[in-house]
């Protein structure tokens, strides 16, 4: 009989909203441990259904999951001031990226307006001007 604050990985899994082959990868990447086998099969914390949650909510905002290890290592070591930095490293790469997507909506607002001023017989320049840029001048 499992505790109530125990789950098989099933459980575990649908309490995470994860696929149970996600728990297993999860697993052999170290960011999840393996249970001891008890009263015949492995039983998991109910607490890893959160984990579990982290982890795909960091991948969300980008993080890879070598850097969700860290932090997850850093985290059960109470390392706040290394955790921190790890966040203000991701923050500066979001914002270069937005930086470079807001770059990419002003050429194309350019774009829309020169192809609805051209005149109806001319080409629209849209495809002809991103044609000729080279993808560096579309970042930064």
């Amino acid at each position: 009989m499992i505790d109530a604050d125990q789950y098989t990985i099933g459980q575990l899994a649908k309490a995470a909203g994860v696929g149970v082959e996600t728990v297993r990868y999860y697993q052999r990447r170290d960011l999840l441990p393996v249970p001891q086998v008890a009263t015949g099969f492995r039983t998991y914390p109910a607490s890893l259904a959160e984990r579990i949650r982290f982890i795909k909510r960091a991948q969300e905002l980008g993080f890879s999951l070598d850097e969700i290890a860290n932090l997850l290592m850093l985290e059960d070591g109470n390392d706040k001031h290394a955790i921190r930095e790890l966040a203000q490293e991701r923050l500066l790469q979001v914002q270069a990226k937005l930086t470079d997507l807001h770059k990419m909506e002003d050429m194309l607002t350019q774009l829309i307006h020169q192809c609805a001023s051209s005149a109806q017989q001319a080409q629209c320049p849209i495809i002809q001007a991103l044609a000729s840029v080279a993808p560096e001048s579309l970042k930064r």
